[in-house]
């Protein structure tokens, strides 16, 4: 089985009354630091064996967390998308780090923006993966996955605790056959996606976040995440005044390309990356690009 970098420093800081974060580092603990928030479902380890590797090599500090109630992360939801901003403060504080950018896979998208309204000044450069877009308000727009969500969330807010406790366990069965589940996931996938999943390190990299990124297969944050999607995020769109490079497949079955149009038009200082041919994970296919892209955005450190 192909092995992939395993995290310089991993563990868990204090967030808030009784909560802990989970997270994972790799690369140069000195370098510049970027955020790597996962997707809906994932943990602090969905980060690319190329985004692991490039960051050795070039001297960045890339870290990926648990969002409440995966992997290490003490369950929590957040009333909206706004409030992930000051767990993120608080775990940078800890971490050492002034400055950082911040980058969004999927349902880590929203996430990555509330960034950079939560922290100001301190978030440098953001770049976004194929984004959820907002579902209520006047950035709202509808389709997707996310909008299944929308229909679900009243259910989802009053099962959500036994729900989640069923699907965590259905996950305890999937773990001894984690391997040609994935390999089932990827043959009912668009091409774009297929491709990616076939490859030996993106493999490893799914199978490792599920088997050691959540050492109690919990899933709770995938649907707190829905309750975030289907509610206000608590910031305008606008209100994102960093520099944004939202890379989108063209191919996405998932969170519909033509959203990532309709979020770029809407954010003061946003630029599109289209991804041709490349469905909804085709943003990790392009890590290296992605922390290229975003090093060279940043320009100089204040520090």
């Amino acid at each position: 089985m192909t092995t992939i970098t395993d995290p310089r420093l991993e563990g868990t800081i204090a967030a808030g009354k009784d909560r802990k974060l989970g997270f994972a580092e790799f690369g140069d603990p000195q370098g510049r630091a970027f955020v790597w928030l996962h997707g809906t479902p994932g943990a602090r380890r969905q980060i690319p064996e190329d985004a692991r590797l490039h960051a050795a090599a070039h001297g960045l500090r890339v870290i990926g967390i648990d969002r409440p109630g995966t992997g290490l992360s003490t369950d929590h939801v957040y009333p909206n998308v706004r409030a992930w901003a000051a767990d993120l403060e608080a775990l940078v504080d800890k971490l050492g780090i002034d400055e950082l950018g911040v980058i969004g896979l999927s349902g880590g998208g929203p996430f990555a923006l509330a960034s950079g309204v939560g922290l100001g000044e301190r978030v440098r450069v953001i770049g976004v993966l194929g984004g959820v877009a907002p579902t209520q308000g006047p950035d709202a727009i509808r389709g997707g996955l996310t909008q299944l969500g929308v229909t679900m969330a009243p259910v989802i807010a009053r099962t959500r605790g036994p729900l989640g406790a069923g699907i965590s366990q259905a996950m305890r069965l999937l773990r001894p056959v984690g391997s040609p589940a994935l390999e089932i996931y990827a043959r009912l996938s668009p091409p774009g996606d297929r491709r990616l999943l076939g490859r030996p390190e993106f493999k490893a990299m799914f199978l490792d976040d599920l088997l050691n990124g959540r050492r109690r297969p919990r899933l709770a944050a995938p649907l707190s995440d829905v309750l975030c999607f289907s509610r206000d995020w608590g910031f305008a769109v606008g209100d994102v005044t960093q520099t944004v490079i939202w890379w989108h497949g063209d191919a996405d079955h998932i969170i519909p390309y033509h959203h990532g149009q309709h979020m770029v038009e809407r954010l003061p200082n946003a630029e599109l990356r289209t991804i041709p041919g490349e469905s909804h994970l085709g943003g990790l296919g392009a890590a290296e690009e992605v922390l290229t892209t975003l090093v060279d955005k940043w320009g100089p450190t204040t520090r």
